[in-house]
């Protein structure tokens, strides 16, 4: 186990520890969880931390995933703008009750639609704008338009606040708000209030139409999650301070609109409520849960918080089959906290977190003749499908790999039939692995360490050209360049 959490970023004090017996915890059923996930096909953990009774009892990041490293959280981002916005509500900046366009004054004369003008800020914060579909498309369309002002143009389907969808323009004008009655940035605000308090280091967040997103783009450790799932777990407190007001986690983390249909759109299968972790209702950017409640990320971002059993679990991963995580963790984690427990069991959990990696390709190396140096891969067929910014792949002098992107360069060391991963730090921080196939082809998997993405490369030397495929695709957001799937320069 990583037992040493103070390497990161911030330089912060790590968080308290026990050992699980020590918590009335089973170590056995936390390995269960971990060695389920490692089996699975469709699950690649990259870091977990375990909070019991505010001590961390399990933590581990996978080989070459670090503690230190910021991993992209996607929609887990709404967790922190839910925070902003109960900050703003206990400031007296933001209130829930007022109409969106009150915000938006300048759109007054404009907007006629009925609907729109009740729509109220709740509204926006609990996915309840009355559109029965995500609006991003329509909203995102034009860059050179405010998406605010596009998705307010956009009549809702039904009355405000009658009907869910997750809708991710609703989440962007909710962080347009916090931002506009605070004068800044989603994370300037959460700084001093939030973030300094509990400890977390400098953060990154994408930016899209002026403001940080809100709904997706932040960069941060998996021990901030924990940190912001344990203030929650705490109803707002941290230590002898009320960070967040009592009543807005209350009401954040409780069902303020149910979920039928949990991401809206009319022919959209309805699961059995009994099985599905997407239909038990939606609070202010929080999913209630079979279990607790919870904020997650595509594809594998997790802050599950178990109020029942005082623990916080937090997950950075590439796992696209997320309902298969929530079944494992109540598979195992809850019979876990039942314990007791026992050092023996608490021992061989450590000693496999400690030792935790991701398997990497087992290929042999190059022939030492020199005739893949200074090698230049154009796209098979003329494009790269996978990720159209991709326009060359080239090997330079010593193997060093440069992926040639519109967005900038990515450039990696590369070291064909070496064993494990090979790390480069950079603007882009990137893990190797790969080899020979042949005399004349090269498989190269290239794992972007500040997202949940890996990208594999077959570079052909007889034809000159690449092919690329995702393991798990980037979603449409950050696709485009390469450089999005990393931490954006301005850290707040």
């Amino acid at each position: 186990m990583h037992s040493d959490i103070a390497v990161r970023p911030s330089g912060a004090s790590a968080l308290p520890s026990a050992e699980p017996s020590a918590t009335g915890t089973d170590a056995a059923g936390i390995l269960r969880f971990v060695r389920a996930l490692e089996a699975s096909p469709t699950q690649e953990p990259h870091g977990l931390v375990v909070l019991r009774h505010g001590r961390v009892v399990a933590q581990g990041w996978w080989a070459p995933y670090a503690p230190q490293r910021r991993h992209l959280l996607y929609s887990l981002s709404k967790s922190f703008t839910s925070a902003a916005a109960g900050l703003a509500v206990a400031e007296g900046l933001l209130r829930l009750d007022d109409p969106v366009l009150a915000y938006f004054p300048e759109l007054d004369d404009e907007i006629t639609d009925a609907r729109t003008r009740r729509m109220l800020v709740r509204h926006v914060a609990s996915m309840a704008s009355g559109h029965t579909r995500d609006t991003f498309d329509e909203a995102f369309a034009d860059p050179k338009v405010d998406p605010v002002h596009a998705f307010l143009r956009i009549r809702p389907d039904e009355e405000p606040g009658s009907v869910f969808a997750y809708n991710q323009p609703a989440t962007y004008t909710l962080g347009a708000i916090v931002q506009r009655v605070t004068g800044g940035s989603l994370l300037e605000y959460l700084r001093p209030r939030l973030l300094d308090p509990l400890g977390i280091g400098p953060l990154g967040w994408q930016q899209r139409g002026g403001r940080q997103i809100a709904f997706t783009g932040l960069f941060a450790p998996t021990d901030a999650i924990a940190r912001l799932g344990q203030l929650l777990l705490r109803r707002g407190r941290w230590g002898d301070r009320q960070l967040l007001p009592e009543e807005w986690v209350d009401a954040a983390t409780s069902v303020q609109v149910p979920t039928p249909r949990p991401f809206g759109g009319p022919g959209e299968a309805e699961a059995n409520p009994d099985d599905s972790d997407w239909q038990q209702g939606y609070g202010f950017q929080h999913w209630m849960s079979r279990h607790g409640f919870r904020g997650d990320g595509a594809i594998g971002q997790f802050c599950v918080v178990l109020p029942e059993h005082d623990v916080v679990v937090a997950i950075t991963a590439q796992s696209p089959d997320m309902q298969e995580t929530l079944d494992l963790a109540w598979e195992h984690l809850l019979p876990a906290f039942a314990g007791p427990g026992t050092p023996q069991a608490d021992a061989e959990l450590a000693a496999h977190l400690e030792a935790a990696s991701l398997p990497a390709p087992e290929l042999p190396a190059l022939p030492d003749d020199g005739a893949w140096a200074g090698t230049v891969f154009l796209p098979e067929g003329g494009a790269c499908a996978a990720q159209p910014s991709l326009t060359q792949v080239r090997l330079d002098d010593g193997l060093r790999l440069t992926l040639v992107d519109r967005g900038g360069d990515v450039e990696a060391a590369f070291a064909p039939g070496t064993p494990g991963w090979t790390v480069t730090e950079g603007v882009v921080p990137v893990a190797t692995s790969g080899g020979a196939e042949g005399t004349d082809r090269l498989r190269v998997q290239v794992m972007f360490l500040e997202a949940p993405h890996r990208l594999e490369l077959v570079l052909d030397q007889a034809s000159g050209t690449f092919r690329a495929a995702w393991s798990a695709e980037p979603l449409r957001f950050a696709t485009t360049p390469l450089r999005t799937l990393a931490t954006p320069a301005a850290l707040g």
